[in-house]
Protein backbone atom coordinates (compact mmCIF):
# COMPACT_ATOMS: atom_id res chain seq x y z
CA UNK A 1 0.00 0.00 0.00
CA UNK A 2 1.27 3.67 -1.10
CA UNK A 3 2.07 5.84 1.72
CA UNK A 4 -0.18 9.13 1.49
CA UNK A 5 1.62 12.19 -0.06
CA UNK A 6 0.22 15.83 1.00
CA UNK A 7 0.17 17.84 -1.56
CA UNK A 8 1.19 20.44 0.71
CA UNK A 9 4.13 19.02 1.99
CA UNK A 10 5.29 18.15 -1.54
CA UNK A 11 4.93 21.80 -2.30
CA UNK A 12 6.84 22.81 0.61
CA UNK A 13 9.87 20.05 -0.40
CA UNK A 14 9.46 21.52 -4.18
CA UNK A 15 10.07 25.15 -2.83
CA UNK A 16 12.83 23.56 -0.58
CA UNK A 17 14.74 22.28 -3.32
CA UNK A 18 14.01 25.68 -5.55
CA UNK A 19 15.45 27.93 -2.47
CA UNK A 20 18.50 25.48 -2.46
CA UNK A 21 19.33 25.46 -6.09
CA UNK A 22 18.91 28.99 -6.08
CA UNK A 23 21.50 29.80 -3.18
CA UNK A 24 23.82 26.89 -4.58
CA UNK A 25 24.07 28.47 -8.23
CA UNK A 26 24.13 32.23 -6.23
CA UNK A 27 27.25 30.68 -4.51
CA UNK A 28 28.52 28.79 -7.08
CA UNK A 29 28.77 31.71 -9.59
CA UNK A 30 30.25 34.15 -6.75
CA UNK A 31 33.05 31.51 -5.17
CA UNK A 32 33.39 29.14 -7.79
CA UNK A 33 32.42 25.14 -7.09
CA UNK A 34 35.68 24.08 -4.44
CA UNK A 35 34.61 27.64 -2.72
CA UNK A 36 31.82 26.56 -2.22
CA UNK A 37 30.35 24.31 0.55
CA UNK A 38 27.24 22.67 1.32
CA UNK A 39 27.20 24.76 4.93
CA UNK A 40 27.50 28.02 2.98
CA UNK A 41 24.85 26.74 0.58
CA UNK A 42 22.69 25.86 3.57
CA UNK A 43 22.69 29.23 5.34
CA UNK A 44 22.46 31.03 1.52
CA UNK A 45 19.14 28.88 1.54
CA UNK A 46 18.05 29.13 5.23
CA UNK A 47 17.98 24.96 5.97
CA UNK A 48 19.88 23.32 7.32
CA UNK A 49 23.41 20.94 5.99
CA UNK A 50 21.17 17.93 6.93
CA UNK A 51 18.49 19.40 4.15
CA UNK A 52 21.37 20.38 1.50
CA UNK A 53 22.33 16.91 1.77
CA UNK A 54 19.29 14.85 1.20
CA UNK A 55 19.30 16.96 -2.38
CA UNK A 56 22.37 15.37 -3.99
CA UNK A 57 26.32 15.82 -3.40
CA UNK A 58 27.80 19.06 -4.43
CA UNK A 59 28.26 18.36 -7.97
CA UNK A 60 24.52 17.32 -8.77
CA UNK A 61 23.60 20.63 -7.21
CA UNK A 62 26.06 22.64 -9.51
CA UNK A 63 24.42 20.75 -12.80
CA UNK A 64 20.25 21.13 -11.13
CA UNK A 65 21.55 24.67 -10.13
CA UNK A 66 22.81 25.69 -13.73
CA UNK A 67 19.50 23.55 -15.25
CA UNK A 68 17.24 26.04 -12.73
CA UNK A 69 18.82 29.24 -13.62
CA UNK A 70 18.55 28.59 -17.63
CA UNK A 71 15.68 27.37 -18.17
CA UNK A 72 13.58 28.92 -15.18
CA UNK A 73 12.65 25.86 -13.61
CA UNK A 74 14.19 22.25 -13.26
CA UNK A 75 13.45 19.20 -15.46
CA UNK A 76 14.26 15.95 -17.54
CA UNK A 77 15.66 15.80 -20.68
CA UNK A 78 16.53 18.52 -23.45
CA UNK A 79 14.26 21.70 -23.60
CA UNK A 80 12.56 20.86 -26.55
CA UNK A 81 10.99 17.69 -25.37
CA UNK A 82 9.69 19.69 -22.12
CA UNK A 83 6.65 22.40 -21.74
CA UNK A 84 8.71 24.99 -21.97
CA UNK A 85 10.03 24.19 -25.50
CA UNK A 86 6.97 23.17 -26.60
CA UNK A 87 5.20 26.54 -25.78
CA UNK A 88 8.17 28.31 -27.63
CA UNK A 89 7.97 26.08 -30.69
CA UNK A 90 3.82 26.87 -30.82
CA UNK A 91 4.24 31.08 -31.38
CA UNK A 92 3.36 31.94 -34.62
CA UNK A 93 6.03 31.99 -37.37
CA UNK A 94 6.41 35.83 -36.98
CA UNK A 95 7.34 35.82 -33.24
CA UNK A 96 9.29 32.68 -33.46
CA UNK A 97 12.69 34.06 -33.82
CA UNK A 98 11.88 37.11 -31.54
CA UNK A 99 10.41 34.69 -28.76
CA UNK A 100 13.69 32.48 -29.52
CA UNK A 101 15.85 35.25 -28.74
CA UNK A 102 14.21 36.12 -26.06
CA UNK A 103 14.65 33.00 -23.50
CA UNK A 104 17.79 32.28 -24.89
CA UNK A 105 19.29 36.03 -24.27
CA UNK A 106 16.93 35.90 -20.72
CA UNK A 107 18.67 32.35 -20.04
CA UNK A 108 21.82 33.73 -20.39
CA UNK A 109 21.31 37.03 -17.99
CA UNK A 110 20.67 34.08 -15.53
CA UNK A 111 23.07 31.03 -16.17
CA UNK A 112 26.54 32.63 -18.48
CA UNK A 113 28.44 32.72 -14.91
CA UNK A 114 27.16 29.56 -13.65
CA UNK A 115 28.09 27.98 -16.72
CA UNK A 116 31.54 28.70 -16.89
CA UNK A 117 31.72 27.79 -13.25
CA UNK A 118 30.74 24.30 -14.85
CA UNK A 119 32.96 24.29 -17.35
CA UNK A 120 35.66 25.29 -15.09
CA UNK A 121 34.65 22.39 -12.66
CA UNK A 122 34.61 19.57 -15.48
CA UNK A 123 38.04 19.93 -15.93
CA UNK A 124 39.27 18.61 -12.18
CA UNK A 125 35.84 16.61 -11.17
CA UNK A 126 34.98 13.65 -13.50
CA UNK A 127 31.26 13.67 -12.13
CA UNK A 128 30.70 16.98 -13.23
CA UNK A 129 32.90 16.18 -16.54
CA UNK A 130 29.88 13.43 -17.42
CA UNK A 131 27.49 15.77 -16.38
CA UNK A 132 28.66 18.44 -18.31
CA UNK A 133 28.84 16.26 -21.65
CA UNK A 134 25.52 14.82 -21.35
CA UNK A 135 24.73 18.59 -20.66
CA UNK A 136 26.13 19.18 -24.06
CA UNK A 137 24.50 16.41 -25.47
CA UNK A 138 20.76 17.23 -24.54
CA UNK A 139 22.08 21.32 -26.04
CA UNK A 140 23.20 19.44 -29.29
CA UNK A 141 19.89 18.44 -29.83
CA UNK A 142 18.36 21.42 -28.52
CA UNK A 143 20.21 22.93 -31.39
CA UNK A 144 19.30 20.38 -34.09
CA UNK A 145 15.80 20.30 -33.13
CA UNK A 146 15.88 24.21 -33.80
CA UNK A 147 17.02 23.65 -37.00
CA UNK A 148 14.63 21.52 -37.91
CA UNK A 149 12.03 23.88 -36.67
CA UNK A 150 12.89 26.49 -38.24
CA UNK A 151 12.65 24.62 -41.67
CA UNK A 152 9.65 23.72 -40.93
CA UNK A 153 8.15 26.82 -40.25
CA UNK A 154 9.28 28.38 -43.60
CA UNK A 155 12.22 30.78 -41.98
CA UNK A 156 15.05 28.55 -43.35
CA UNK A 157 16.03 28.85 -46.49
CA UNK A 158 20.01 28.37 -46.26
CA UNK A 159 21.56 25.03 -48.72
CA UNK A 160 23.82 24.36 -46.09
CA UNK A 161 24.43 21.37 -43.95
CA UNK A 162 22.08 21.15 -40.87
CA UNK A 163 24.67 20.02 -38.35
CA UNK A 164 26.81 22.72 -39.39
CA UNK A 165 24.29 25.12 -38.96
CA UNK A 166 23.05 23.60 -35.80
CA UNK A 167 26.59 23.60 -34.48
CA UNK A 168 26.97 27.73 -36.08
CA UNK A 169 23.40 28.48 -33.84
CA UNK A 170 25.03 26.85 -30.63
CA UNK A 171 27.96 29.18 -31.10
CA UNK A 172 25.71 32.11 -31.51
CA UNK A 173 24.16 31.77 -28.98
CA UNK A 174 26.43 29.94 -26.27
CA UNK A 175 26.51 32.01 -23.03
CA UNK A 176 30.43 32.36 -23.47
CA UNK A 177 29.28 34.67 -26.61
CA UNK A 178 27.42 36.08 -24.02
CA UNK A 179 29.51 36.52 -21.34
CA UNK A 180 32.19 38.33 -23.91
CA UNK A 181 29.61 40.33 -25.83
CA UNK A 182 27.46 41.84 -22.68
CA UNK A 183 29.98 40.97 -19.89
CA UNK A 184 33.23 41.65 -21.23
CA UNK A 185 32.12 44.36 -23.81
CA UNK A 186 29.27 45.91 -22.13
CA UNK A 187 26.97 45.45 -24.76
CA UNK A 188 23.46 46.41 -22.82
CA UNK A 189 20.84 43.70 -23.18
CA UNK A 190 19.25 44.80 -25.82
CA UNK A 191 21.89 45.67 -28.35
CA UNK A 192 22.96 41.54 -27.86
CA UNK A 193 19.29 40.56 -28.92
CA UNK A 194 19.50 43.00 -31.81
CA UNK A 195 22.48 41.38 -32.90
CA UNK A 196 21.49 37.97 -32.03
CA UNK A 197 18.42 38.51 -34.36
CA UNK A 198 20.54 40.00 -37.36
CA UNK A 199 23.21 37.86 -36.94
CA UNK A 200 20.83 34.60 -36.89
CA UNK A 201 18.49 35.83 -39.99
CA UNK A 202 22.38 36.09 -41.78
CA UNK A 203 24.65 33.69 -40.76
CA UNK A 204 21.67 30.95 -40.17
CA UNK A 205 18.71 31.33 -41.59
CA UNK A 206 19.05 32.76 -45.68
Amino acid sequence: MRAYESPLRSAQAAQTRTRILEAAGALFAEAGYSGTSLAQIAARAGVSVETVKLHGPKSSLLIAAFDQAFTGQEGEGAIHERDLGRELAAAPDDALLEGYIGFIAEANVRASELWLTVQTAALSDPAIRAAHDAVQSRRRSDFDQSIVLFRERGLLHSTRPPGELAAALSFLVSPSSYLELVVGSGWTLQTYKEWLADTIRRVILN
